[in-house]
């Protein structure tokens, strides 16, 4: 099976994604995990389609972690890193030199020398950030407090491989016999003293800074005027490269090599050129690093000493969590948040396959040792999804709420005219708009770090789940006139509205819509305002458009207002029929089609109260507000 070429391996690769990570996404499992099981059916564990191991693929699917924090790089410009010192000095040194020391008393508490327990504890504090980042960026949780926490944390146990790199040596035991590197060759600094490595060391990097300040910059303007988007592409891809078998020769991680040349370039007027070009490579080359991840899972190992590598597992799993969640709270970190923020980096990472290479190569480490740790690396990876989902399903919606019931000294003291429930993009837009017009409203909001830092910035919100009754009574709901609900949740959307139309059905409910097939549910579950959160915002976009055309702007906004009218009842008609697939084709099309008809034969009308436009509400309303059109 082994021998059947490139081809045969892209083929089994490729075909195990487009199989396995449509099925996993439909079962609520994430694509990450559906790569790893994609890489343990075929891995030689499974059905063997794949090399040894896995290592074959594993070192040029890694190629997928080098764009990646490439990538990472390009988006953190040299003054966001300076903003992020506290952070980085903070809580992402506290968990990472934490974490060691546990581990390594731990180590020593089971008979190994300290050097070795050391060396252990700082390889296994590192977290892996192309499964902890991919997974949070794909269930949307990067923006929240929890998952910039966890961010920041990997962006410092990136930067600490270098240090790492150099300190692990200085561990090895007496005695010890450094190994050659072996299929990787021979590096610049191999055979050099250690003042001599560091100079080398400290050369390069400076020589990338300094290159990428003031060579790629011109090269890319020379390049970006002949006008051939591959021929940018192939730049883009040759500095990675380049910088990535500059960083292998003298012995340091080529993914942090190209983190500090994306840092470097994140002022670059080519930087958004540049994200697009290599976006999708990275996106194939994570996958496939994922699969090979899965596909390397020694089970033979598992199964010689089961008790040893489930109970490390186990083990580092339990430790990691504990630190993260004490760092959490001493970092008065939500409760809610600091679960996420746990559970999302209670596993190793992929540069422990790196460094446990490198340790047992130098001499710190026998290979004794680091055979079942890399098999526990593997799995402590391979099971972050499933932590993932464990958190989201089970732990959030029975502890996750635990604080918030107990922060109840929110004490809603106030009745207003307006409740909202939902303070983010949405619902502060609606807060700030009404208060600025003397509307007093009072504010719920379900996230407690926001809530901290809106407080902090004066905003008079409190901490509450709007779906709960006694919550909504103590809010005023009983005396109040409007309920806005702005979550961005589609479920706890529905809930709300519902339990606010049971028991309090004197008020006027307007509910945020995320899609237009959420709509549907809201207008199939009575829901009678209804307000779709793109839908204004891109019809003053091609206003806009129109205006800018030469199109007066009379006739431009009286347009856009016609095709508004059209697609809100087009939305409730074709809201009953949406189950039926065939039905609802044809009425999107006869809607199309009407409302085409409609805009090309319409007669321009210039006064507004003949117009079909306007109805005499909306021109009521509208009467003075467009004196510009």
């Amino acid at each position: 099976m082994y021998g059947e070429g490139f081809f045969f391996q892209a083929l089994v690769f490729l075909a195990a994604a487009v199989i396995s990570v449509p099925v996993a996404k439909r079962l609520g499992l994430g694509s990450v995990l559906g790569y790893l099981i994609a890489g343990v059916v075929i891995g030689p564990f499974g059905i063997g389609l794949v090399g040894e191991e896995g290592q074959d693929v594993l070192h040029f699917a890694e190629f997928g972690v080098v764009l990646m924090l490439f990538l990472i790089g390009l988006e953190l410009q040299p003054s966001v890193l300076w903003r992020l010192r506290t952070s980085i000095l903070g809580l992402d040194g506290l968990q990472m030199g934490l974490t060691a020391a546990v581990i390594c008393g731990l180590g020593m508490a089971l008979g190994l020398d300290w050097r070795s327990s050391l060396a252990v504890g700082l390889i296994l504090a590192l977290s892996s950030t192309a499964i902890v980042l991919q997974t949070l960026q794909e269930k949307d949780l990067m923006k929240t407090g929890g998952g910039k926490s966890a961010f920041a944390v990997l962006l410092f146990q990136d930067i600490a491989v270098i240090p790492l790199l150099a300190m692990l040596p200085l561990l090895a035991l007496p005695g010890a016999v450094v190994r050659s590197a072996g299929a990787h060759g021979t590096t610049w600094v191999e055979g050099l003293p250690g003042w001599a490595t560091t100079l080398v060391v400290v050369a390069v990097v400076a020589a990338i800074v300094v290159a990428g300040r003031y060579l790629i910059r011109p090269a890319f303007r020379f390049i970006a005027r002949a006008r051939v988007p591959e021929i940018f592409t192939a730049a883009a891809l040759l500095i990675v490269i380049g910088i990535a078998l500059l960083m292998t020769r003298i012995g340091l991680s080529p993914a942090l090599g190209t983190f500090l040349a994306g840092v470097v370039l994140a002022t670059s007027e080519y930087r958004h050129e540049l994200e697009g070009d290599i976006e999708p490579f990275k996106g194939l080359l994570l996958g496939l690093f994922f699969i090979a991840v899965g596909a390397g899972i020694d089970f033979d190992q598992v199964t010689a000493q089961p008790r040893l590598v489930i109970g490390l597992v186990v083990a580092l799993i339990v430790v990691k969590f504990v630190v993260l969640m004490v760092l959490g709270r001493l970092f008065r970190m939500g409760f809610d948040q600091n679960l996420l923020f746990s559970f999302a980096l209670a596993q190793s990472g992929e540069f422990a396959f790196v460094l446990f290479s490198f340790a047992t190569q130098q001499g710190v480490l026998p290979i004794e040792l680091t055979t079942p740790l890399v098999a526990v690396v593997a799995l402590t990876m391979a099971l972050t999804p499933v932590l993932m989902l464990v958190n989201e399903k089970l732990v959030q919606p029975r502890f996750g709420t635990r604080e918030r019931v107990t922060r109840e000294p929110d004490a809603i003291e106030e009745t207003n005219p307006v409740l909202i429930a939902g303070y983010g993009r949405f619902g502060t837009i609606i807060g700030r708009l009404l208060r600025a017009n003397g509307i007093n409203v009072t504010v719920l909001d379900l996230d407690s770090d926001h809530v901290e830092m809106l407080r902090q910035l004066g905003q008079k919100v409190f901490y509450g789940d709007a779906s709960r009754l006694d919550l909504l009574r103590a809010a005023g709901a009983e005396s109040a006139q409007v309920l806005v609900v702005a979550v961005d949740d589609p479920e706890r959307i529905l809930e709300i509205a519902a339990t606010a139309h049971k028991h309090f059905p004197h008020l006027a409910v307007m509910t945020r819509a995320i899609s237009r097939t959420h709509a549907y549910e809201l207008i199939e579950a009575g829901e009678e305002h209804v307000y779709r959160e793109s839908l204004d915002s891109s019809i003053r976009v091609g206003v806009d458009v129109m205006r800018e055309l030469g199109l007066p702007g009379y006739e431009a906004h009286r347009l856009g207002r016609m095709f508004r009218r059209h697609d809100e009842q087009a939305l409730h008609e074709l809201a009953g029929v949406r189950v039926d697939q065939k039905a609802y084709v044809h009425g999107v099309r006869r809607q199309t089609e009407e409302l085409e008809r409609i805009l090309r034969t319409d007669e321009r009308f210039f006064h507004p109260e003949d117009d079909p436009a306007w109805d005499a509400e909306s021109l009521r309303r509208e009467s003075g507000s467009d004196s510009d059109v």
